[in-house]
C-alpha cells in the first residue's frame, strides 16, 4: 500500500506548479519557527505582522535598511550586508534576476524573500502629510469568539456562598472575547486597541465591570531623521542578544541556524494578548549621524500574592509570588489581580555603520512592595527585594562572510543589606562558506546569580541563568534538490533547578536532510535527540540521585502541490523516551493534512485528520496546526486518539474575512480529561474559532 501511495505521488508530480497565496507563504513560516518552541502557549504576533506588511508593502531593495531587512526576519546578517555592498558597488539593482549575481544568495534564499520584495528606481518617500496618512492609511478591525464546548467541572452551577468560599469553580462563563481595532499607515504609523476576556473570567459584571479583562492601547510612529521611532501606551524594546532586556518572544533552536541570532528592533507597538512580556509607558529613539538613544519608561500592575511581614521586615506587606498566567477566573486569582506595581526604566545608547554596531545598555526594574520568594536550595540565588539594576554592552560585525556578534550583561540588587548578582554573556559566529554552506557557533555563559525579568536569550532553560553552553550548527546545499540541516548543542547547569537536585549537563542534536527537486514536491527527514538530567523517581529518603533521561523524535514529512488547487501534506512522527528509574516509552503521531484554495472563489478550506498513540504525556509530540489569523496552534498530542480539525476562510464584500475553525480530539483511552476545575467528563475535548476582519 505504502509503494503504491509513493508511486501516484511520483507520478503526480509531473503537474504544474501553482503560485503560492499570502496565507499559504506566511504559514509555512510560521509552522517552521513554532515546531520547535514545544509549547502550546506561543505567540508570533509579530513574526506575523511584520509578514504581513512586507506582503502588501514590498521593501525596495534599492532603499531597504538593514533594520528593515532584518524584520523578515528570513535572512542572515552576511546576506544583508552582501545586499548593501552591491548596491554601494555598482549602483541600484536593476531587475530582481541580479539577486542570483550575489556571493552569498542561493536560489532557496531568493526564492523565500520574492513576496515581500522588489526593485524600483524611485525612492521612498520619507516625509509624511496627515493629509496623505489618511488617505492611503489602512483600517483593520478584528472580532474573535472562541466558545468551549464541553462542560468543565469550574463552570458547575453552584450557590453563591460556595462560589466566593472556594476556588475550584469560575465566575464568568467559558467563552473567549477579542476584539483588536487598528490604524497604520505603512510602517510609520501604527494606532491600536485591543481588548481580550478569557475564558472563566467575568464580563460586564463582578470584578470586569468595564468588560473585557485586558486592554492595550497604543500609538507608535517610525520613520524620522532625529526622532527615529517613538511609542505612547504599551510597546515592547529589544536591546542586543536579548540577555539584558526583551520584552517579546524570541526564537528558540531550528533547523535554521539563522535562529540562533537576534535581531533587535529597538521599540515595537504592542498588539498581542499575553498579560506580561510588555512595557506600559513611553518610548523614544532619538538618532543623530551614526548614533541613535533609546530611552524608556514604563508602570503597570502585576497579578501577584500579598504577604504580611512578620517584625524582620520593615514594610508591612510583600510578595511572595507573581503570577504570570493572566487569568482572573477565581477567587485565588482574583485576589491577586494587580497586586504590585511594577517600574521599569532604561536606555540603550547605540553606534551603527555599514558593518559595525555596539551598544550599551542599562535597565532599572523595581516593585512598590518587596518579592521575597520562599527560599529553598535551586533558588537560593534568584532576585529578592525592591529593585533590581543591569547594564549591558552588545555588538555585531560582518566582514565579508563573516558576521561575529554576542552581548556582556551584568545585574545587581540588594536584600536584607547584602548584594547580590551575576554576569551574563554571549557570543555567537556565523559564517557563509560560499551560498551552498554556512555555519554558526554560539557561546553562551550565564551565572547562577544573573537575573533578568524580561530576557530571551539563546538558551535551553527558560532564562538566561544557570547555565552554560556551546552551540554548533550548519546549513549545507548538498545538490540541486537536496540540502541537510543540522545541529548540535552541548549545554550544563552549574547549579540546581526545580526539580534537579544537583547540577546537570546535557545535549540536543537535529538533523534534517530535505529532498526539493522544485516548487511543488519536497520530502523531509528529521531526528532530534535530547538527553537531559532529571531527578530519580527511585527515592530512599536520603540524597536524591539525577539521572539521564534520553528522548528520540523521529520525523517524516511529505508536502505535495497536486494542482493550482489543492495541496496535501502527510507526516508520520515517532518518539522515544528512556530514564534508569522508568520503563521505556514510545509514541507515535501521523497527521494528515489537505489544503483546498479553488481559483476565483472566495474561499480556502484546510483539513486536517490525525491518529496518536503515546504511552503517557512524557511522550506528547507538538504539531502545528492552520489557524485563524493572529490565533496559534501547537497542540501536544498524547495518550491514544484521534484529531481532527476543519478550517475554512471566506471573503466577502471586497474587505471582509470569516475564519471558522472546528476540531476535535476524541480519545480512546480516557474516561476523562484533564483535572481540577478544567475537567471534562467523557473523551471528547472540541474547540471553535469564529473570527471576522473588516479591513479598509
Amino acid at each position: 500500500m505504502i509503494l503504491r501511495c509513493l508511486f501516484l505521488i511520483v507520478f503526480l508530480v509531473t503537474f504544474a506548479a501553482r503560485a503560492q497565496d499570502r496565507n499559504e507563504i506566511i504559514q509555512q513560516r510560521i509552522e517552521f519557527i513554532s515546531e520547535q518552541l514545544q509549547s502550546e502557549d506561543i505567540d508570533l504576533t509579530n513574526v506575523i505582522e511584520a509578514l504581513n506588511f512586507y506582503y502588501d508593502n514590498k521593501l525596495n531593495l534599492n532603499s531597504a535598511t538593514a533594520e528593515e531587512l532584518e524584520e523578515l526576519n528570513l535572512l542572515t546578517a552576511v546576506q544583508i550586508n552582501d545586499l548593501i555592498l552591491h548596491r554601494k558597488r555598482f549602483g541600484k539593482f536593476i531587475s530582481i534576476y541580479e539577486l542570483q549575481g550575489l556571493t552569498y544568495w542561493d536560489l532557496t534564499t531568493i526564492q523565500l524573500v520574492l513576496p515581500f520584495v522588489f526593485v524600483d528606481d524611485k525612492l521612498d518617500n520619507l516625509h509624511i502629510s496627515i493629509k496623505e496618512a489618511l488617505r492611503e492609511g489602512k483600517f483593520e478591525w478584528f472580532i474573535r469568539y472562541q466558545p468551549t464546548i464541553e462542560k468543565k467541572a469550574g463552570y458547575e452551577n453552584v450557590t453563591d456562598s460556595v462560589l466566593q468560599s472556594s476556588n475550584n469553580y469560575y465566575f464568568g462563563n467559558s467563552d473567549r472575547y477579542y476584539s483588536r481595532f487598528r490604524y497604520t499607515y505603512r510602517s510609520n504609523i501604527s494606532i491600536g486597541v485591543t481588548a481580550e476576556k478569557d475564558p472563566g473570567e467575568q464580563f460586564f459584571r463582578g470584578s470586569q465591570k468595564n468588560g473585557f479583562d485586558f486592554y492595550s492601547a497604543h500609538i507608535f510612529y517610525k520613520g524620522g531623521k532625529y526622532l527615529k521611532s517613538f511609542a505612547i501606551g504599551d510597546y515592547q524594546v529589544q536591546v542586543g542578544q536579548g540577555i539584558n532586556l526583551w520584552s517579546s518572544y524570541a526564537f528558540g533552536k531550528t533547523a535554521d541556524i539563522a535562529t540562533m541570532k537576534r535581531n533587535a528592533i529597538p521599540i515595537r507597538a504592542y498588539t498581542s494578548v499575553d498579560e506580561n512580556r510588555f512595557f506600559r509607558g513611553a518610548a523614544a529613539d532619538l538618532g543623530y549621524k551614526n548614533f541613535s538613544l533609546l530611552s524608556f519608561a514604563s508602570v503597570k500592575k502585576v497579578d501577584a500574592s500579598i504577604a504580611i511581614a512578620d517584625s524582620t521586615y520593615d514594610d508591612l506587606e510583600f510578595i511572595s509570588t507573581i503570577d504570570l498566567s493572566g487569568l482572573h477566573r477565581t477567587n485565588r486569582e482574583i485576589e491577586k489581580k494587580n497586586g504590585l506595581t511594577e517600574y521599569v526604566a532604561g536606555a540603550n545608547l547605540r553606534y551603527v555603520n555599514s558593518a559595525l554596531r555596539l551598544g550599551a545598555a542599562g535597565v532599572i526594574q523595581g516593585y512598590d512592595k518587596p518579592f521575597v520568594k520562599n527560599e529553598t536550595y535551586y533558588n537560593q540565588y534568584d532576585f529578592r527585594g525592591k529593585q533590581n539594576i543591569a547594564a549591558s554592552f552588545d555588538y555585531n560585525y560582518v566582514f565579508k562572510n563573516i558576521n561575529l556578534f554576542g552581548e556582556v550583561s551584568q545585574n545587581y540588587f540588594q536584600y536584607e543589606g547584602e548584594n547580590f548578582g551575576g554576569t551574563a554573556m554571549v557570543h555567537g559566529a556565523m559564517l557563509s562558506l560560499d551560498p551552498n554552506a554556512s555555519v554558526g557557533i554560539l557561546y553562551r555563559d550565564y551565572g547562577r546569580g544573573y537575573q533578568t525579568f524580561y530576557n530571551a536569550g539563546f538558551s535551553e532553560g527558560s532564562n538566561t541563568q544557570n547555565e552554560r553552553g556551546l552551540y554548533v550548527g550548519g546549513k549545507f546545499k548538498l545538490a540541486k534538490a537536496w540540502s541537510l540541516n543540522g545541529y548540535i548543542d552541548l549545554f550544563q547547569f552549574p547549579w540546581m533547578k526545580y526539580q534537579v537536585d544537583a547540577p546537570s549537563q546535557g545535549h540536543e542534536l537535529l538533523i534534517q536532510p530535505t529532498y526539493k527537486p522544485n516548487k511543488i514536491f519536497e520530502i523531509y527527514g528529521r531526528f532530534r535527540q535530547q538527553l537531559r538530567q532529571k531527578n530519580s523517581r527511585d527515592l530512599d529518603g536520603t540524597i536524591t540521585p539525577i539521572e539521564d533521561v534520553l528522548q528520540r523524535n523521529y520525523r517524516f514529512n511529505l508536502s505535495y502541490t497536486v494542482n493550482e488547487y489543492f495541496t496535501i501534506k502527510s507526516r508520520v512522527e515517532f518518539v522515544t523516551l528512556n530514564r534508569v528509574s522508568g520503563v521505556a516509552e514510545k509514541g507515535t503521531l501521523f497527521t494528515q493534512d489537505f489544503l483546498y484554495r479553488p481559483k476565483g472563489l472566495p474561499i480556502d478550506l484546510a483539513i486536517r485528520y490525525a491518529l496518536f498513540d503515546t504511552d503517557s504525556y512524557d511522550t506528547r509530540i507538538y504539531s502545528f496546526e492552520n489557524n485563524a489569523l493572529y490565533v496559534f496552534a501547537t497542540p501536544a498530542y498524547y495518550y491514544q486518539g484521534s484529531r481532527a480539525y476543519i478550517l475554512l476562510r471566506y471573503s466577502f464584500l471586497r474587505h471582509c474575512n470569516l475564519w471558522v475553525r472546528y476540531g476535535y480530539f476524541l480519545y480512546n483511552n480516557r474516561k476523562t480529561i484533564s483535572s481540577g476545575a478544567e475537567e471534562i467528563q467523557g473523551s471528547r475535548k472540541s474547540d471553535l474559532v469564529i473570527q471576522l476582519r473588516i479591513n479598509w
